[in-house]
């Protein structure tokens, strides 16, 4: 397998690189950047903090807006970021090219409803392809942790929880936590998974985390001034399940942010420095 450098910055002693390379998993060519704190060598392999991005963004919208490089350059983390979805002509997207289904919105699934099965496997593509293609490419180690917004903070939240023994810690802003009874989740769950709704427990933090055996440091950030809050995003679902769960979440309500990356950038230190304290462990 061969990567392609597209792009290389320095930023903040560091350098901040976006590759291709042709995907086994999602058969087609995927896109993901990664920036290197200045401590990465062969011989001072660092760790990695994940990062997935929401409906319709790219591997871009967090490198480039999120302001995070310079926390991650001063703790000697890395961080990576892969795209959304597959992408290309013969990607199948929503009919009606609406933007919260198919391209740019994979949801982080392993679709099993054609024809969307055979390109949309982007759980996998997460959790196994992506690592060995990092740890087997960089001066990387295979502790990491794992963080994301929105669509990305529902796929950081279920991947985390359905491997605990892969990732340090969680966090996530704005994350659809309970995607099985959301407009969002409803539409790419049924297209995705099929109209079993049993399965899609499978991808939802709220019935996830109520079965965890174990647990994992998790930080949630919401802005509750927010427009998806009430309709999409649901919060204090995922309170009550962790809260009958006995589950350790800190979810955090932050007055008058809304979704965009101004909310992200604004705290984003701190969920740097949250996943700082258990990926050096």
């Amino acid at each position: 397998m061969s990567l392609e450098n597209s792009s290389s910055n320095r930023s903040f002693g560091g350098w901040h690189k976006q590759y291709t390379h042709t995907s086994r998993t999602v058969h087609c060519p995927m896109r993901f950047a990664i920036f290197l704190p200045p401590q990465a060598s062969e011989s001072n392999k660092v760790p990695v903090l994940y990062w997935l991005s929401g409906l319709t963004c790219t591997d871009e919208n967090f490198m480039q807006k999120a302001g995070a490089h310079r926390v991650a350059a001063e703790l000697g983390i890395a961080i990576v970021a892969p795209d959304t979805s597959p992408r290309g002509d013969s990607i199948p997207d929503d009919p009606d090219g609406a933007y919260d289904f198919g391209v740019g919105a994979g949801f982080y699934v392993n679709a099993t409803e054609a024809p969307w099965n055979r390109y949309y496997q982007m759980y996998d593509y997460v959790v196994k392809e992506l690592p060995q293609i990092v740890e087997g490419h960089f001066p990387v180690s295979d502790v990491k942790a794992i963080s994301g917004h929105s669509m990305g903070g529902h796929g950081a939240l279920t991947i985390a929880l359905k491997n605990t023994d892969a990732y340090s810690s969680v966090s996530a802003f704005s994350p659809i936590v309970n995607p099985a009874v959301v407009p969002w989740g409803e539409k790419a769950f049924s297209n995705y998974l099929g109209e079993d709704r049993s399965t899609w427990l499978e991808y939802d933090a709220c019935a996830l985390i109520k079965t965890a055996d174990t647990h994992l440091p998790m930080l949630v950030d919401q802005g509750d001034a927010d427009q998806f809050l009430h309709e999409q995003l649901k919060p204090d679902n995922l309170v009550a399940a962790a809260e009958d769960a006995g589950y350790p979440l800190e979810l955090r309500m932050q007055e008058g942010y809304d979704h965009s990356y101004y909310f992200i950038s604004s705290f984003i230190e701190d969920h740097i420095r949250f996943h700082a304290e258990h990926l050096k462990k």
